[in-house]
């Protein structure tokens, strides 16, 4: 289906942003900040080996990731 609206006559062009610029968009950001604060970061603690178990891998899966290159070697 065809929009008519579009191929009528344009009047004055679109801002390139009609909800604002970048430095509203920071102001909105730190206003709405202390509303989101993320809580407190938990230390991590070292999982002893006996907790872990059940995980299964393919061989073919760790001959694929043993035969990639480490970051572009």
């Amino acid at each position: 289906m065809t929009n008519l609206e579009a191929h009528t006559a344009r009047t004055a062009p679109a801002p390139a942003d009609p909800e604002g610029d970048l430095a509203s968009l920071r102001g909105d950001c730190a206003r709405m900040a202390p509303l989101w604060a993320a809580p407190g970061r938990a230390a991590a603690l070292p999982v002893p080996p006996s907790r872990i178990h059940g995980v299964d891998v393919p061989a073919s899966s760790a001959r694929l990731l043993d035969a990639m290159s480490d970051y572009g070697d």
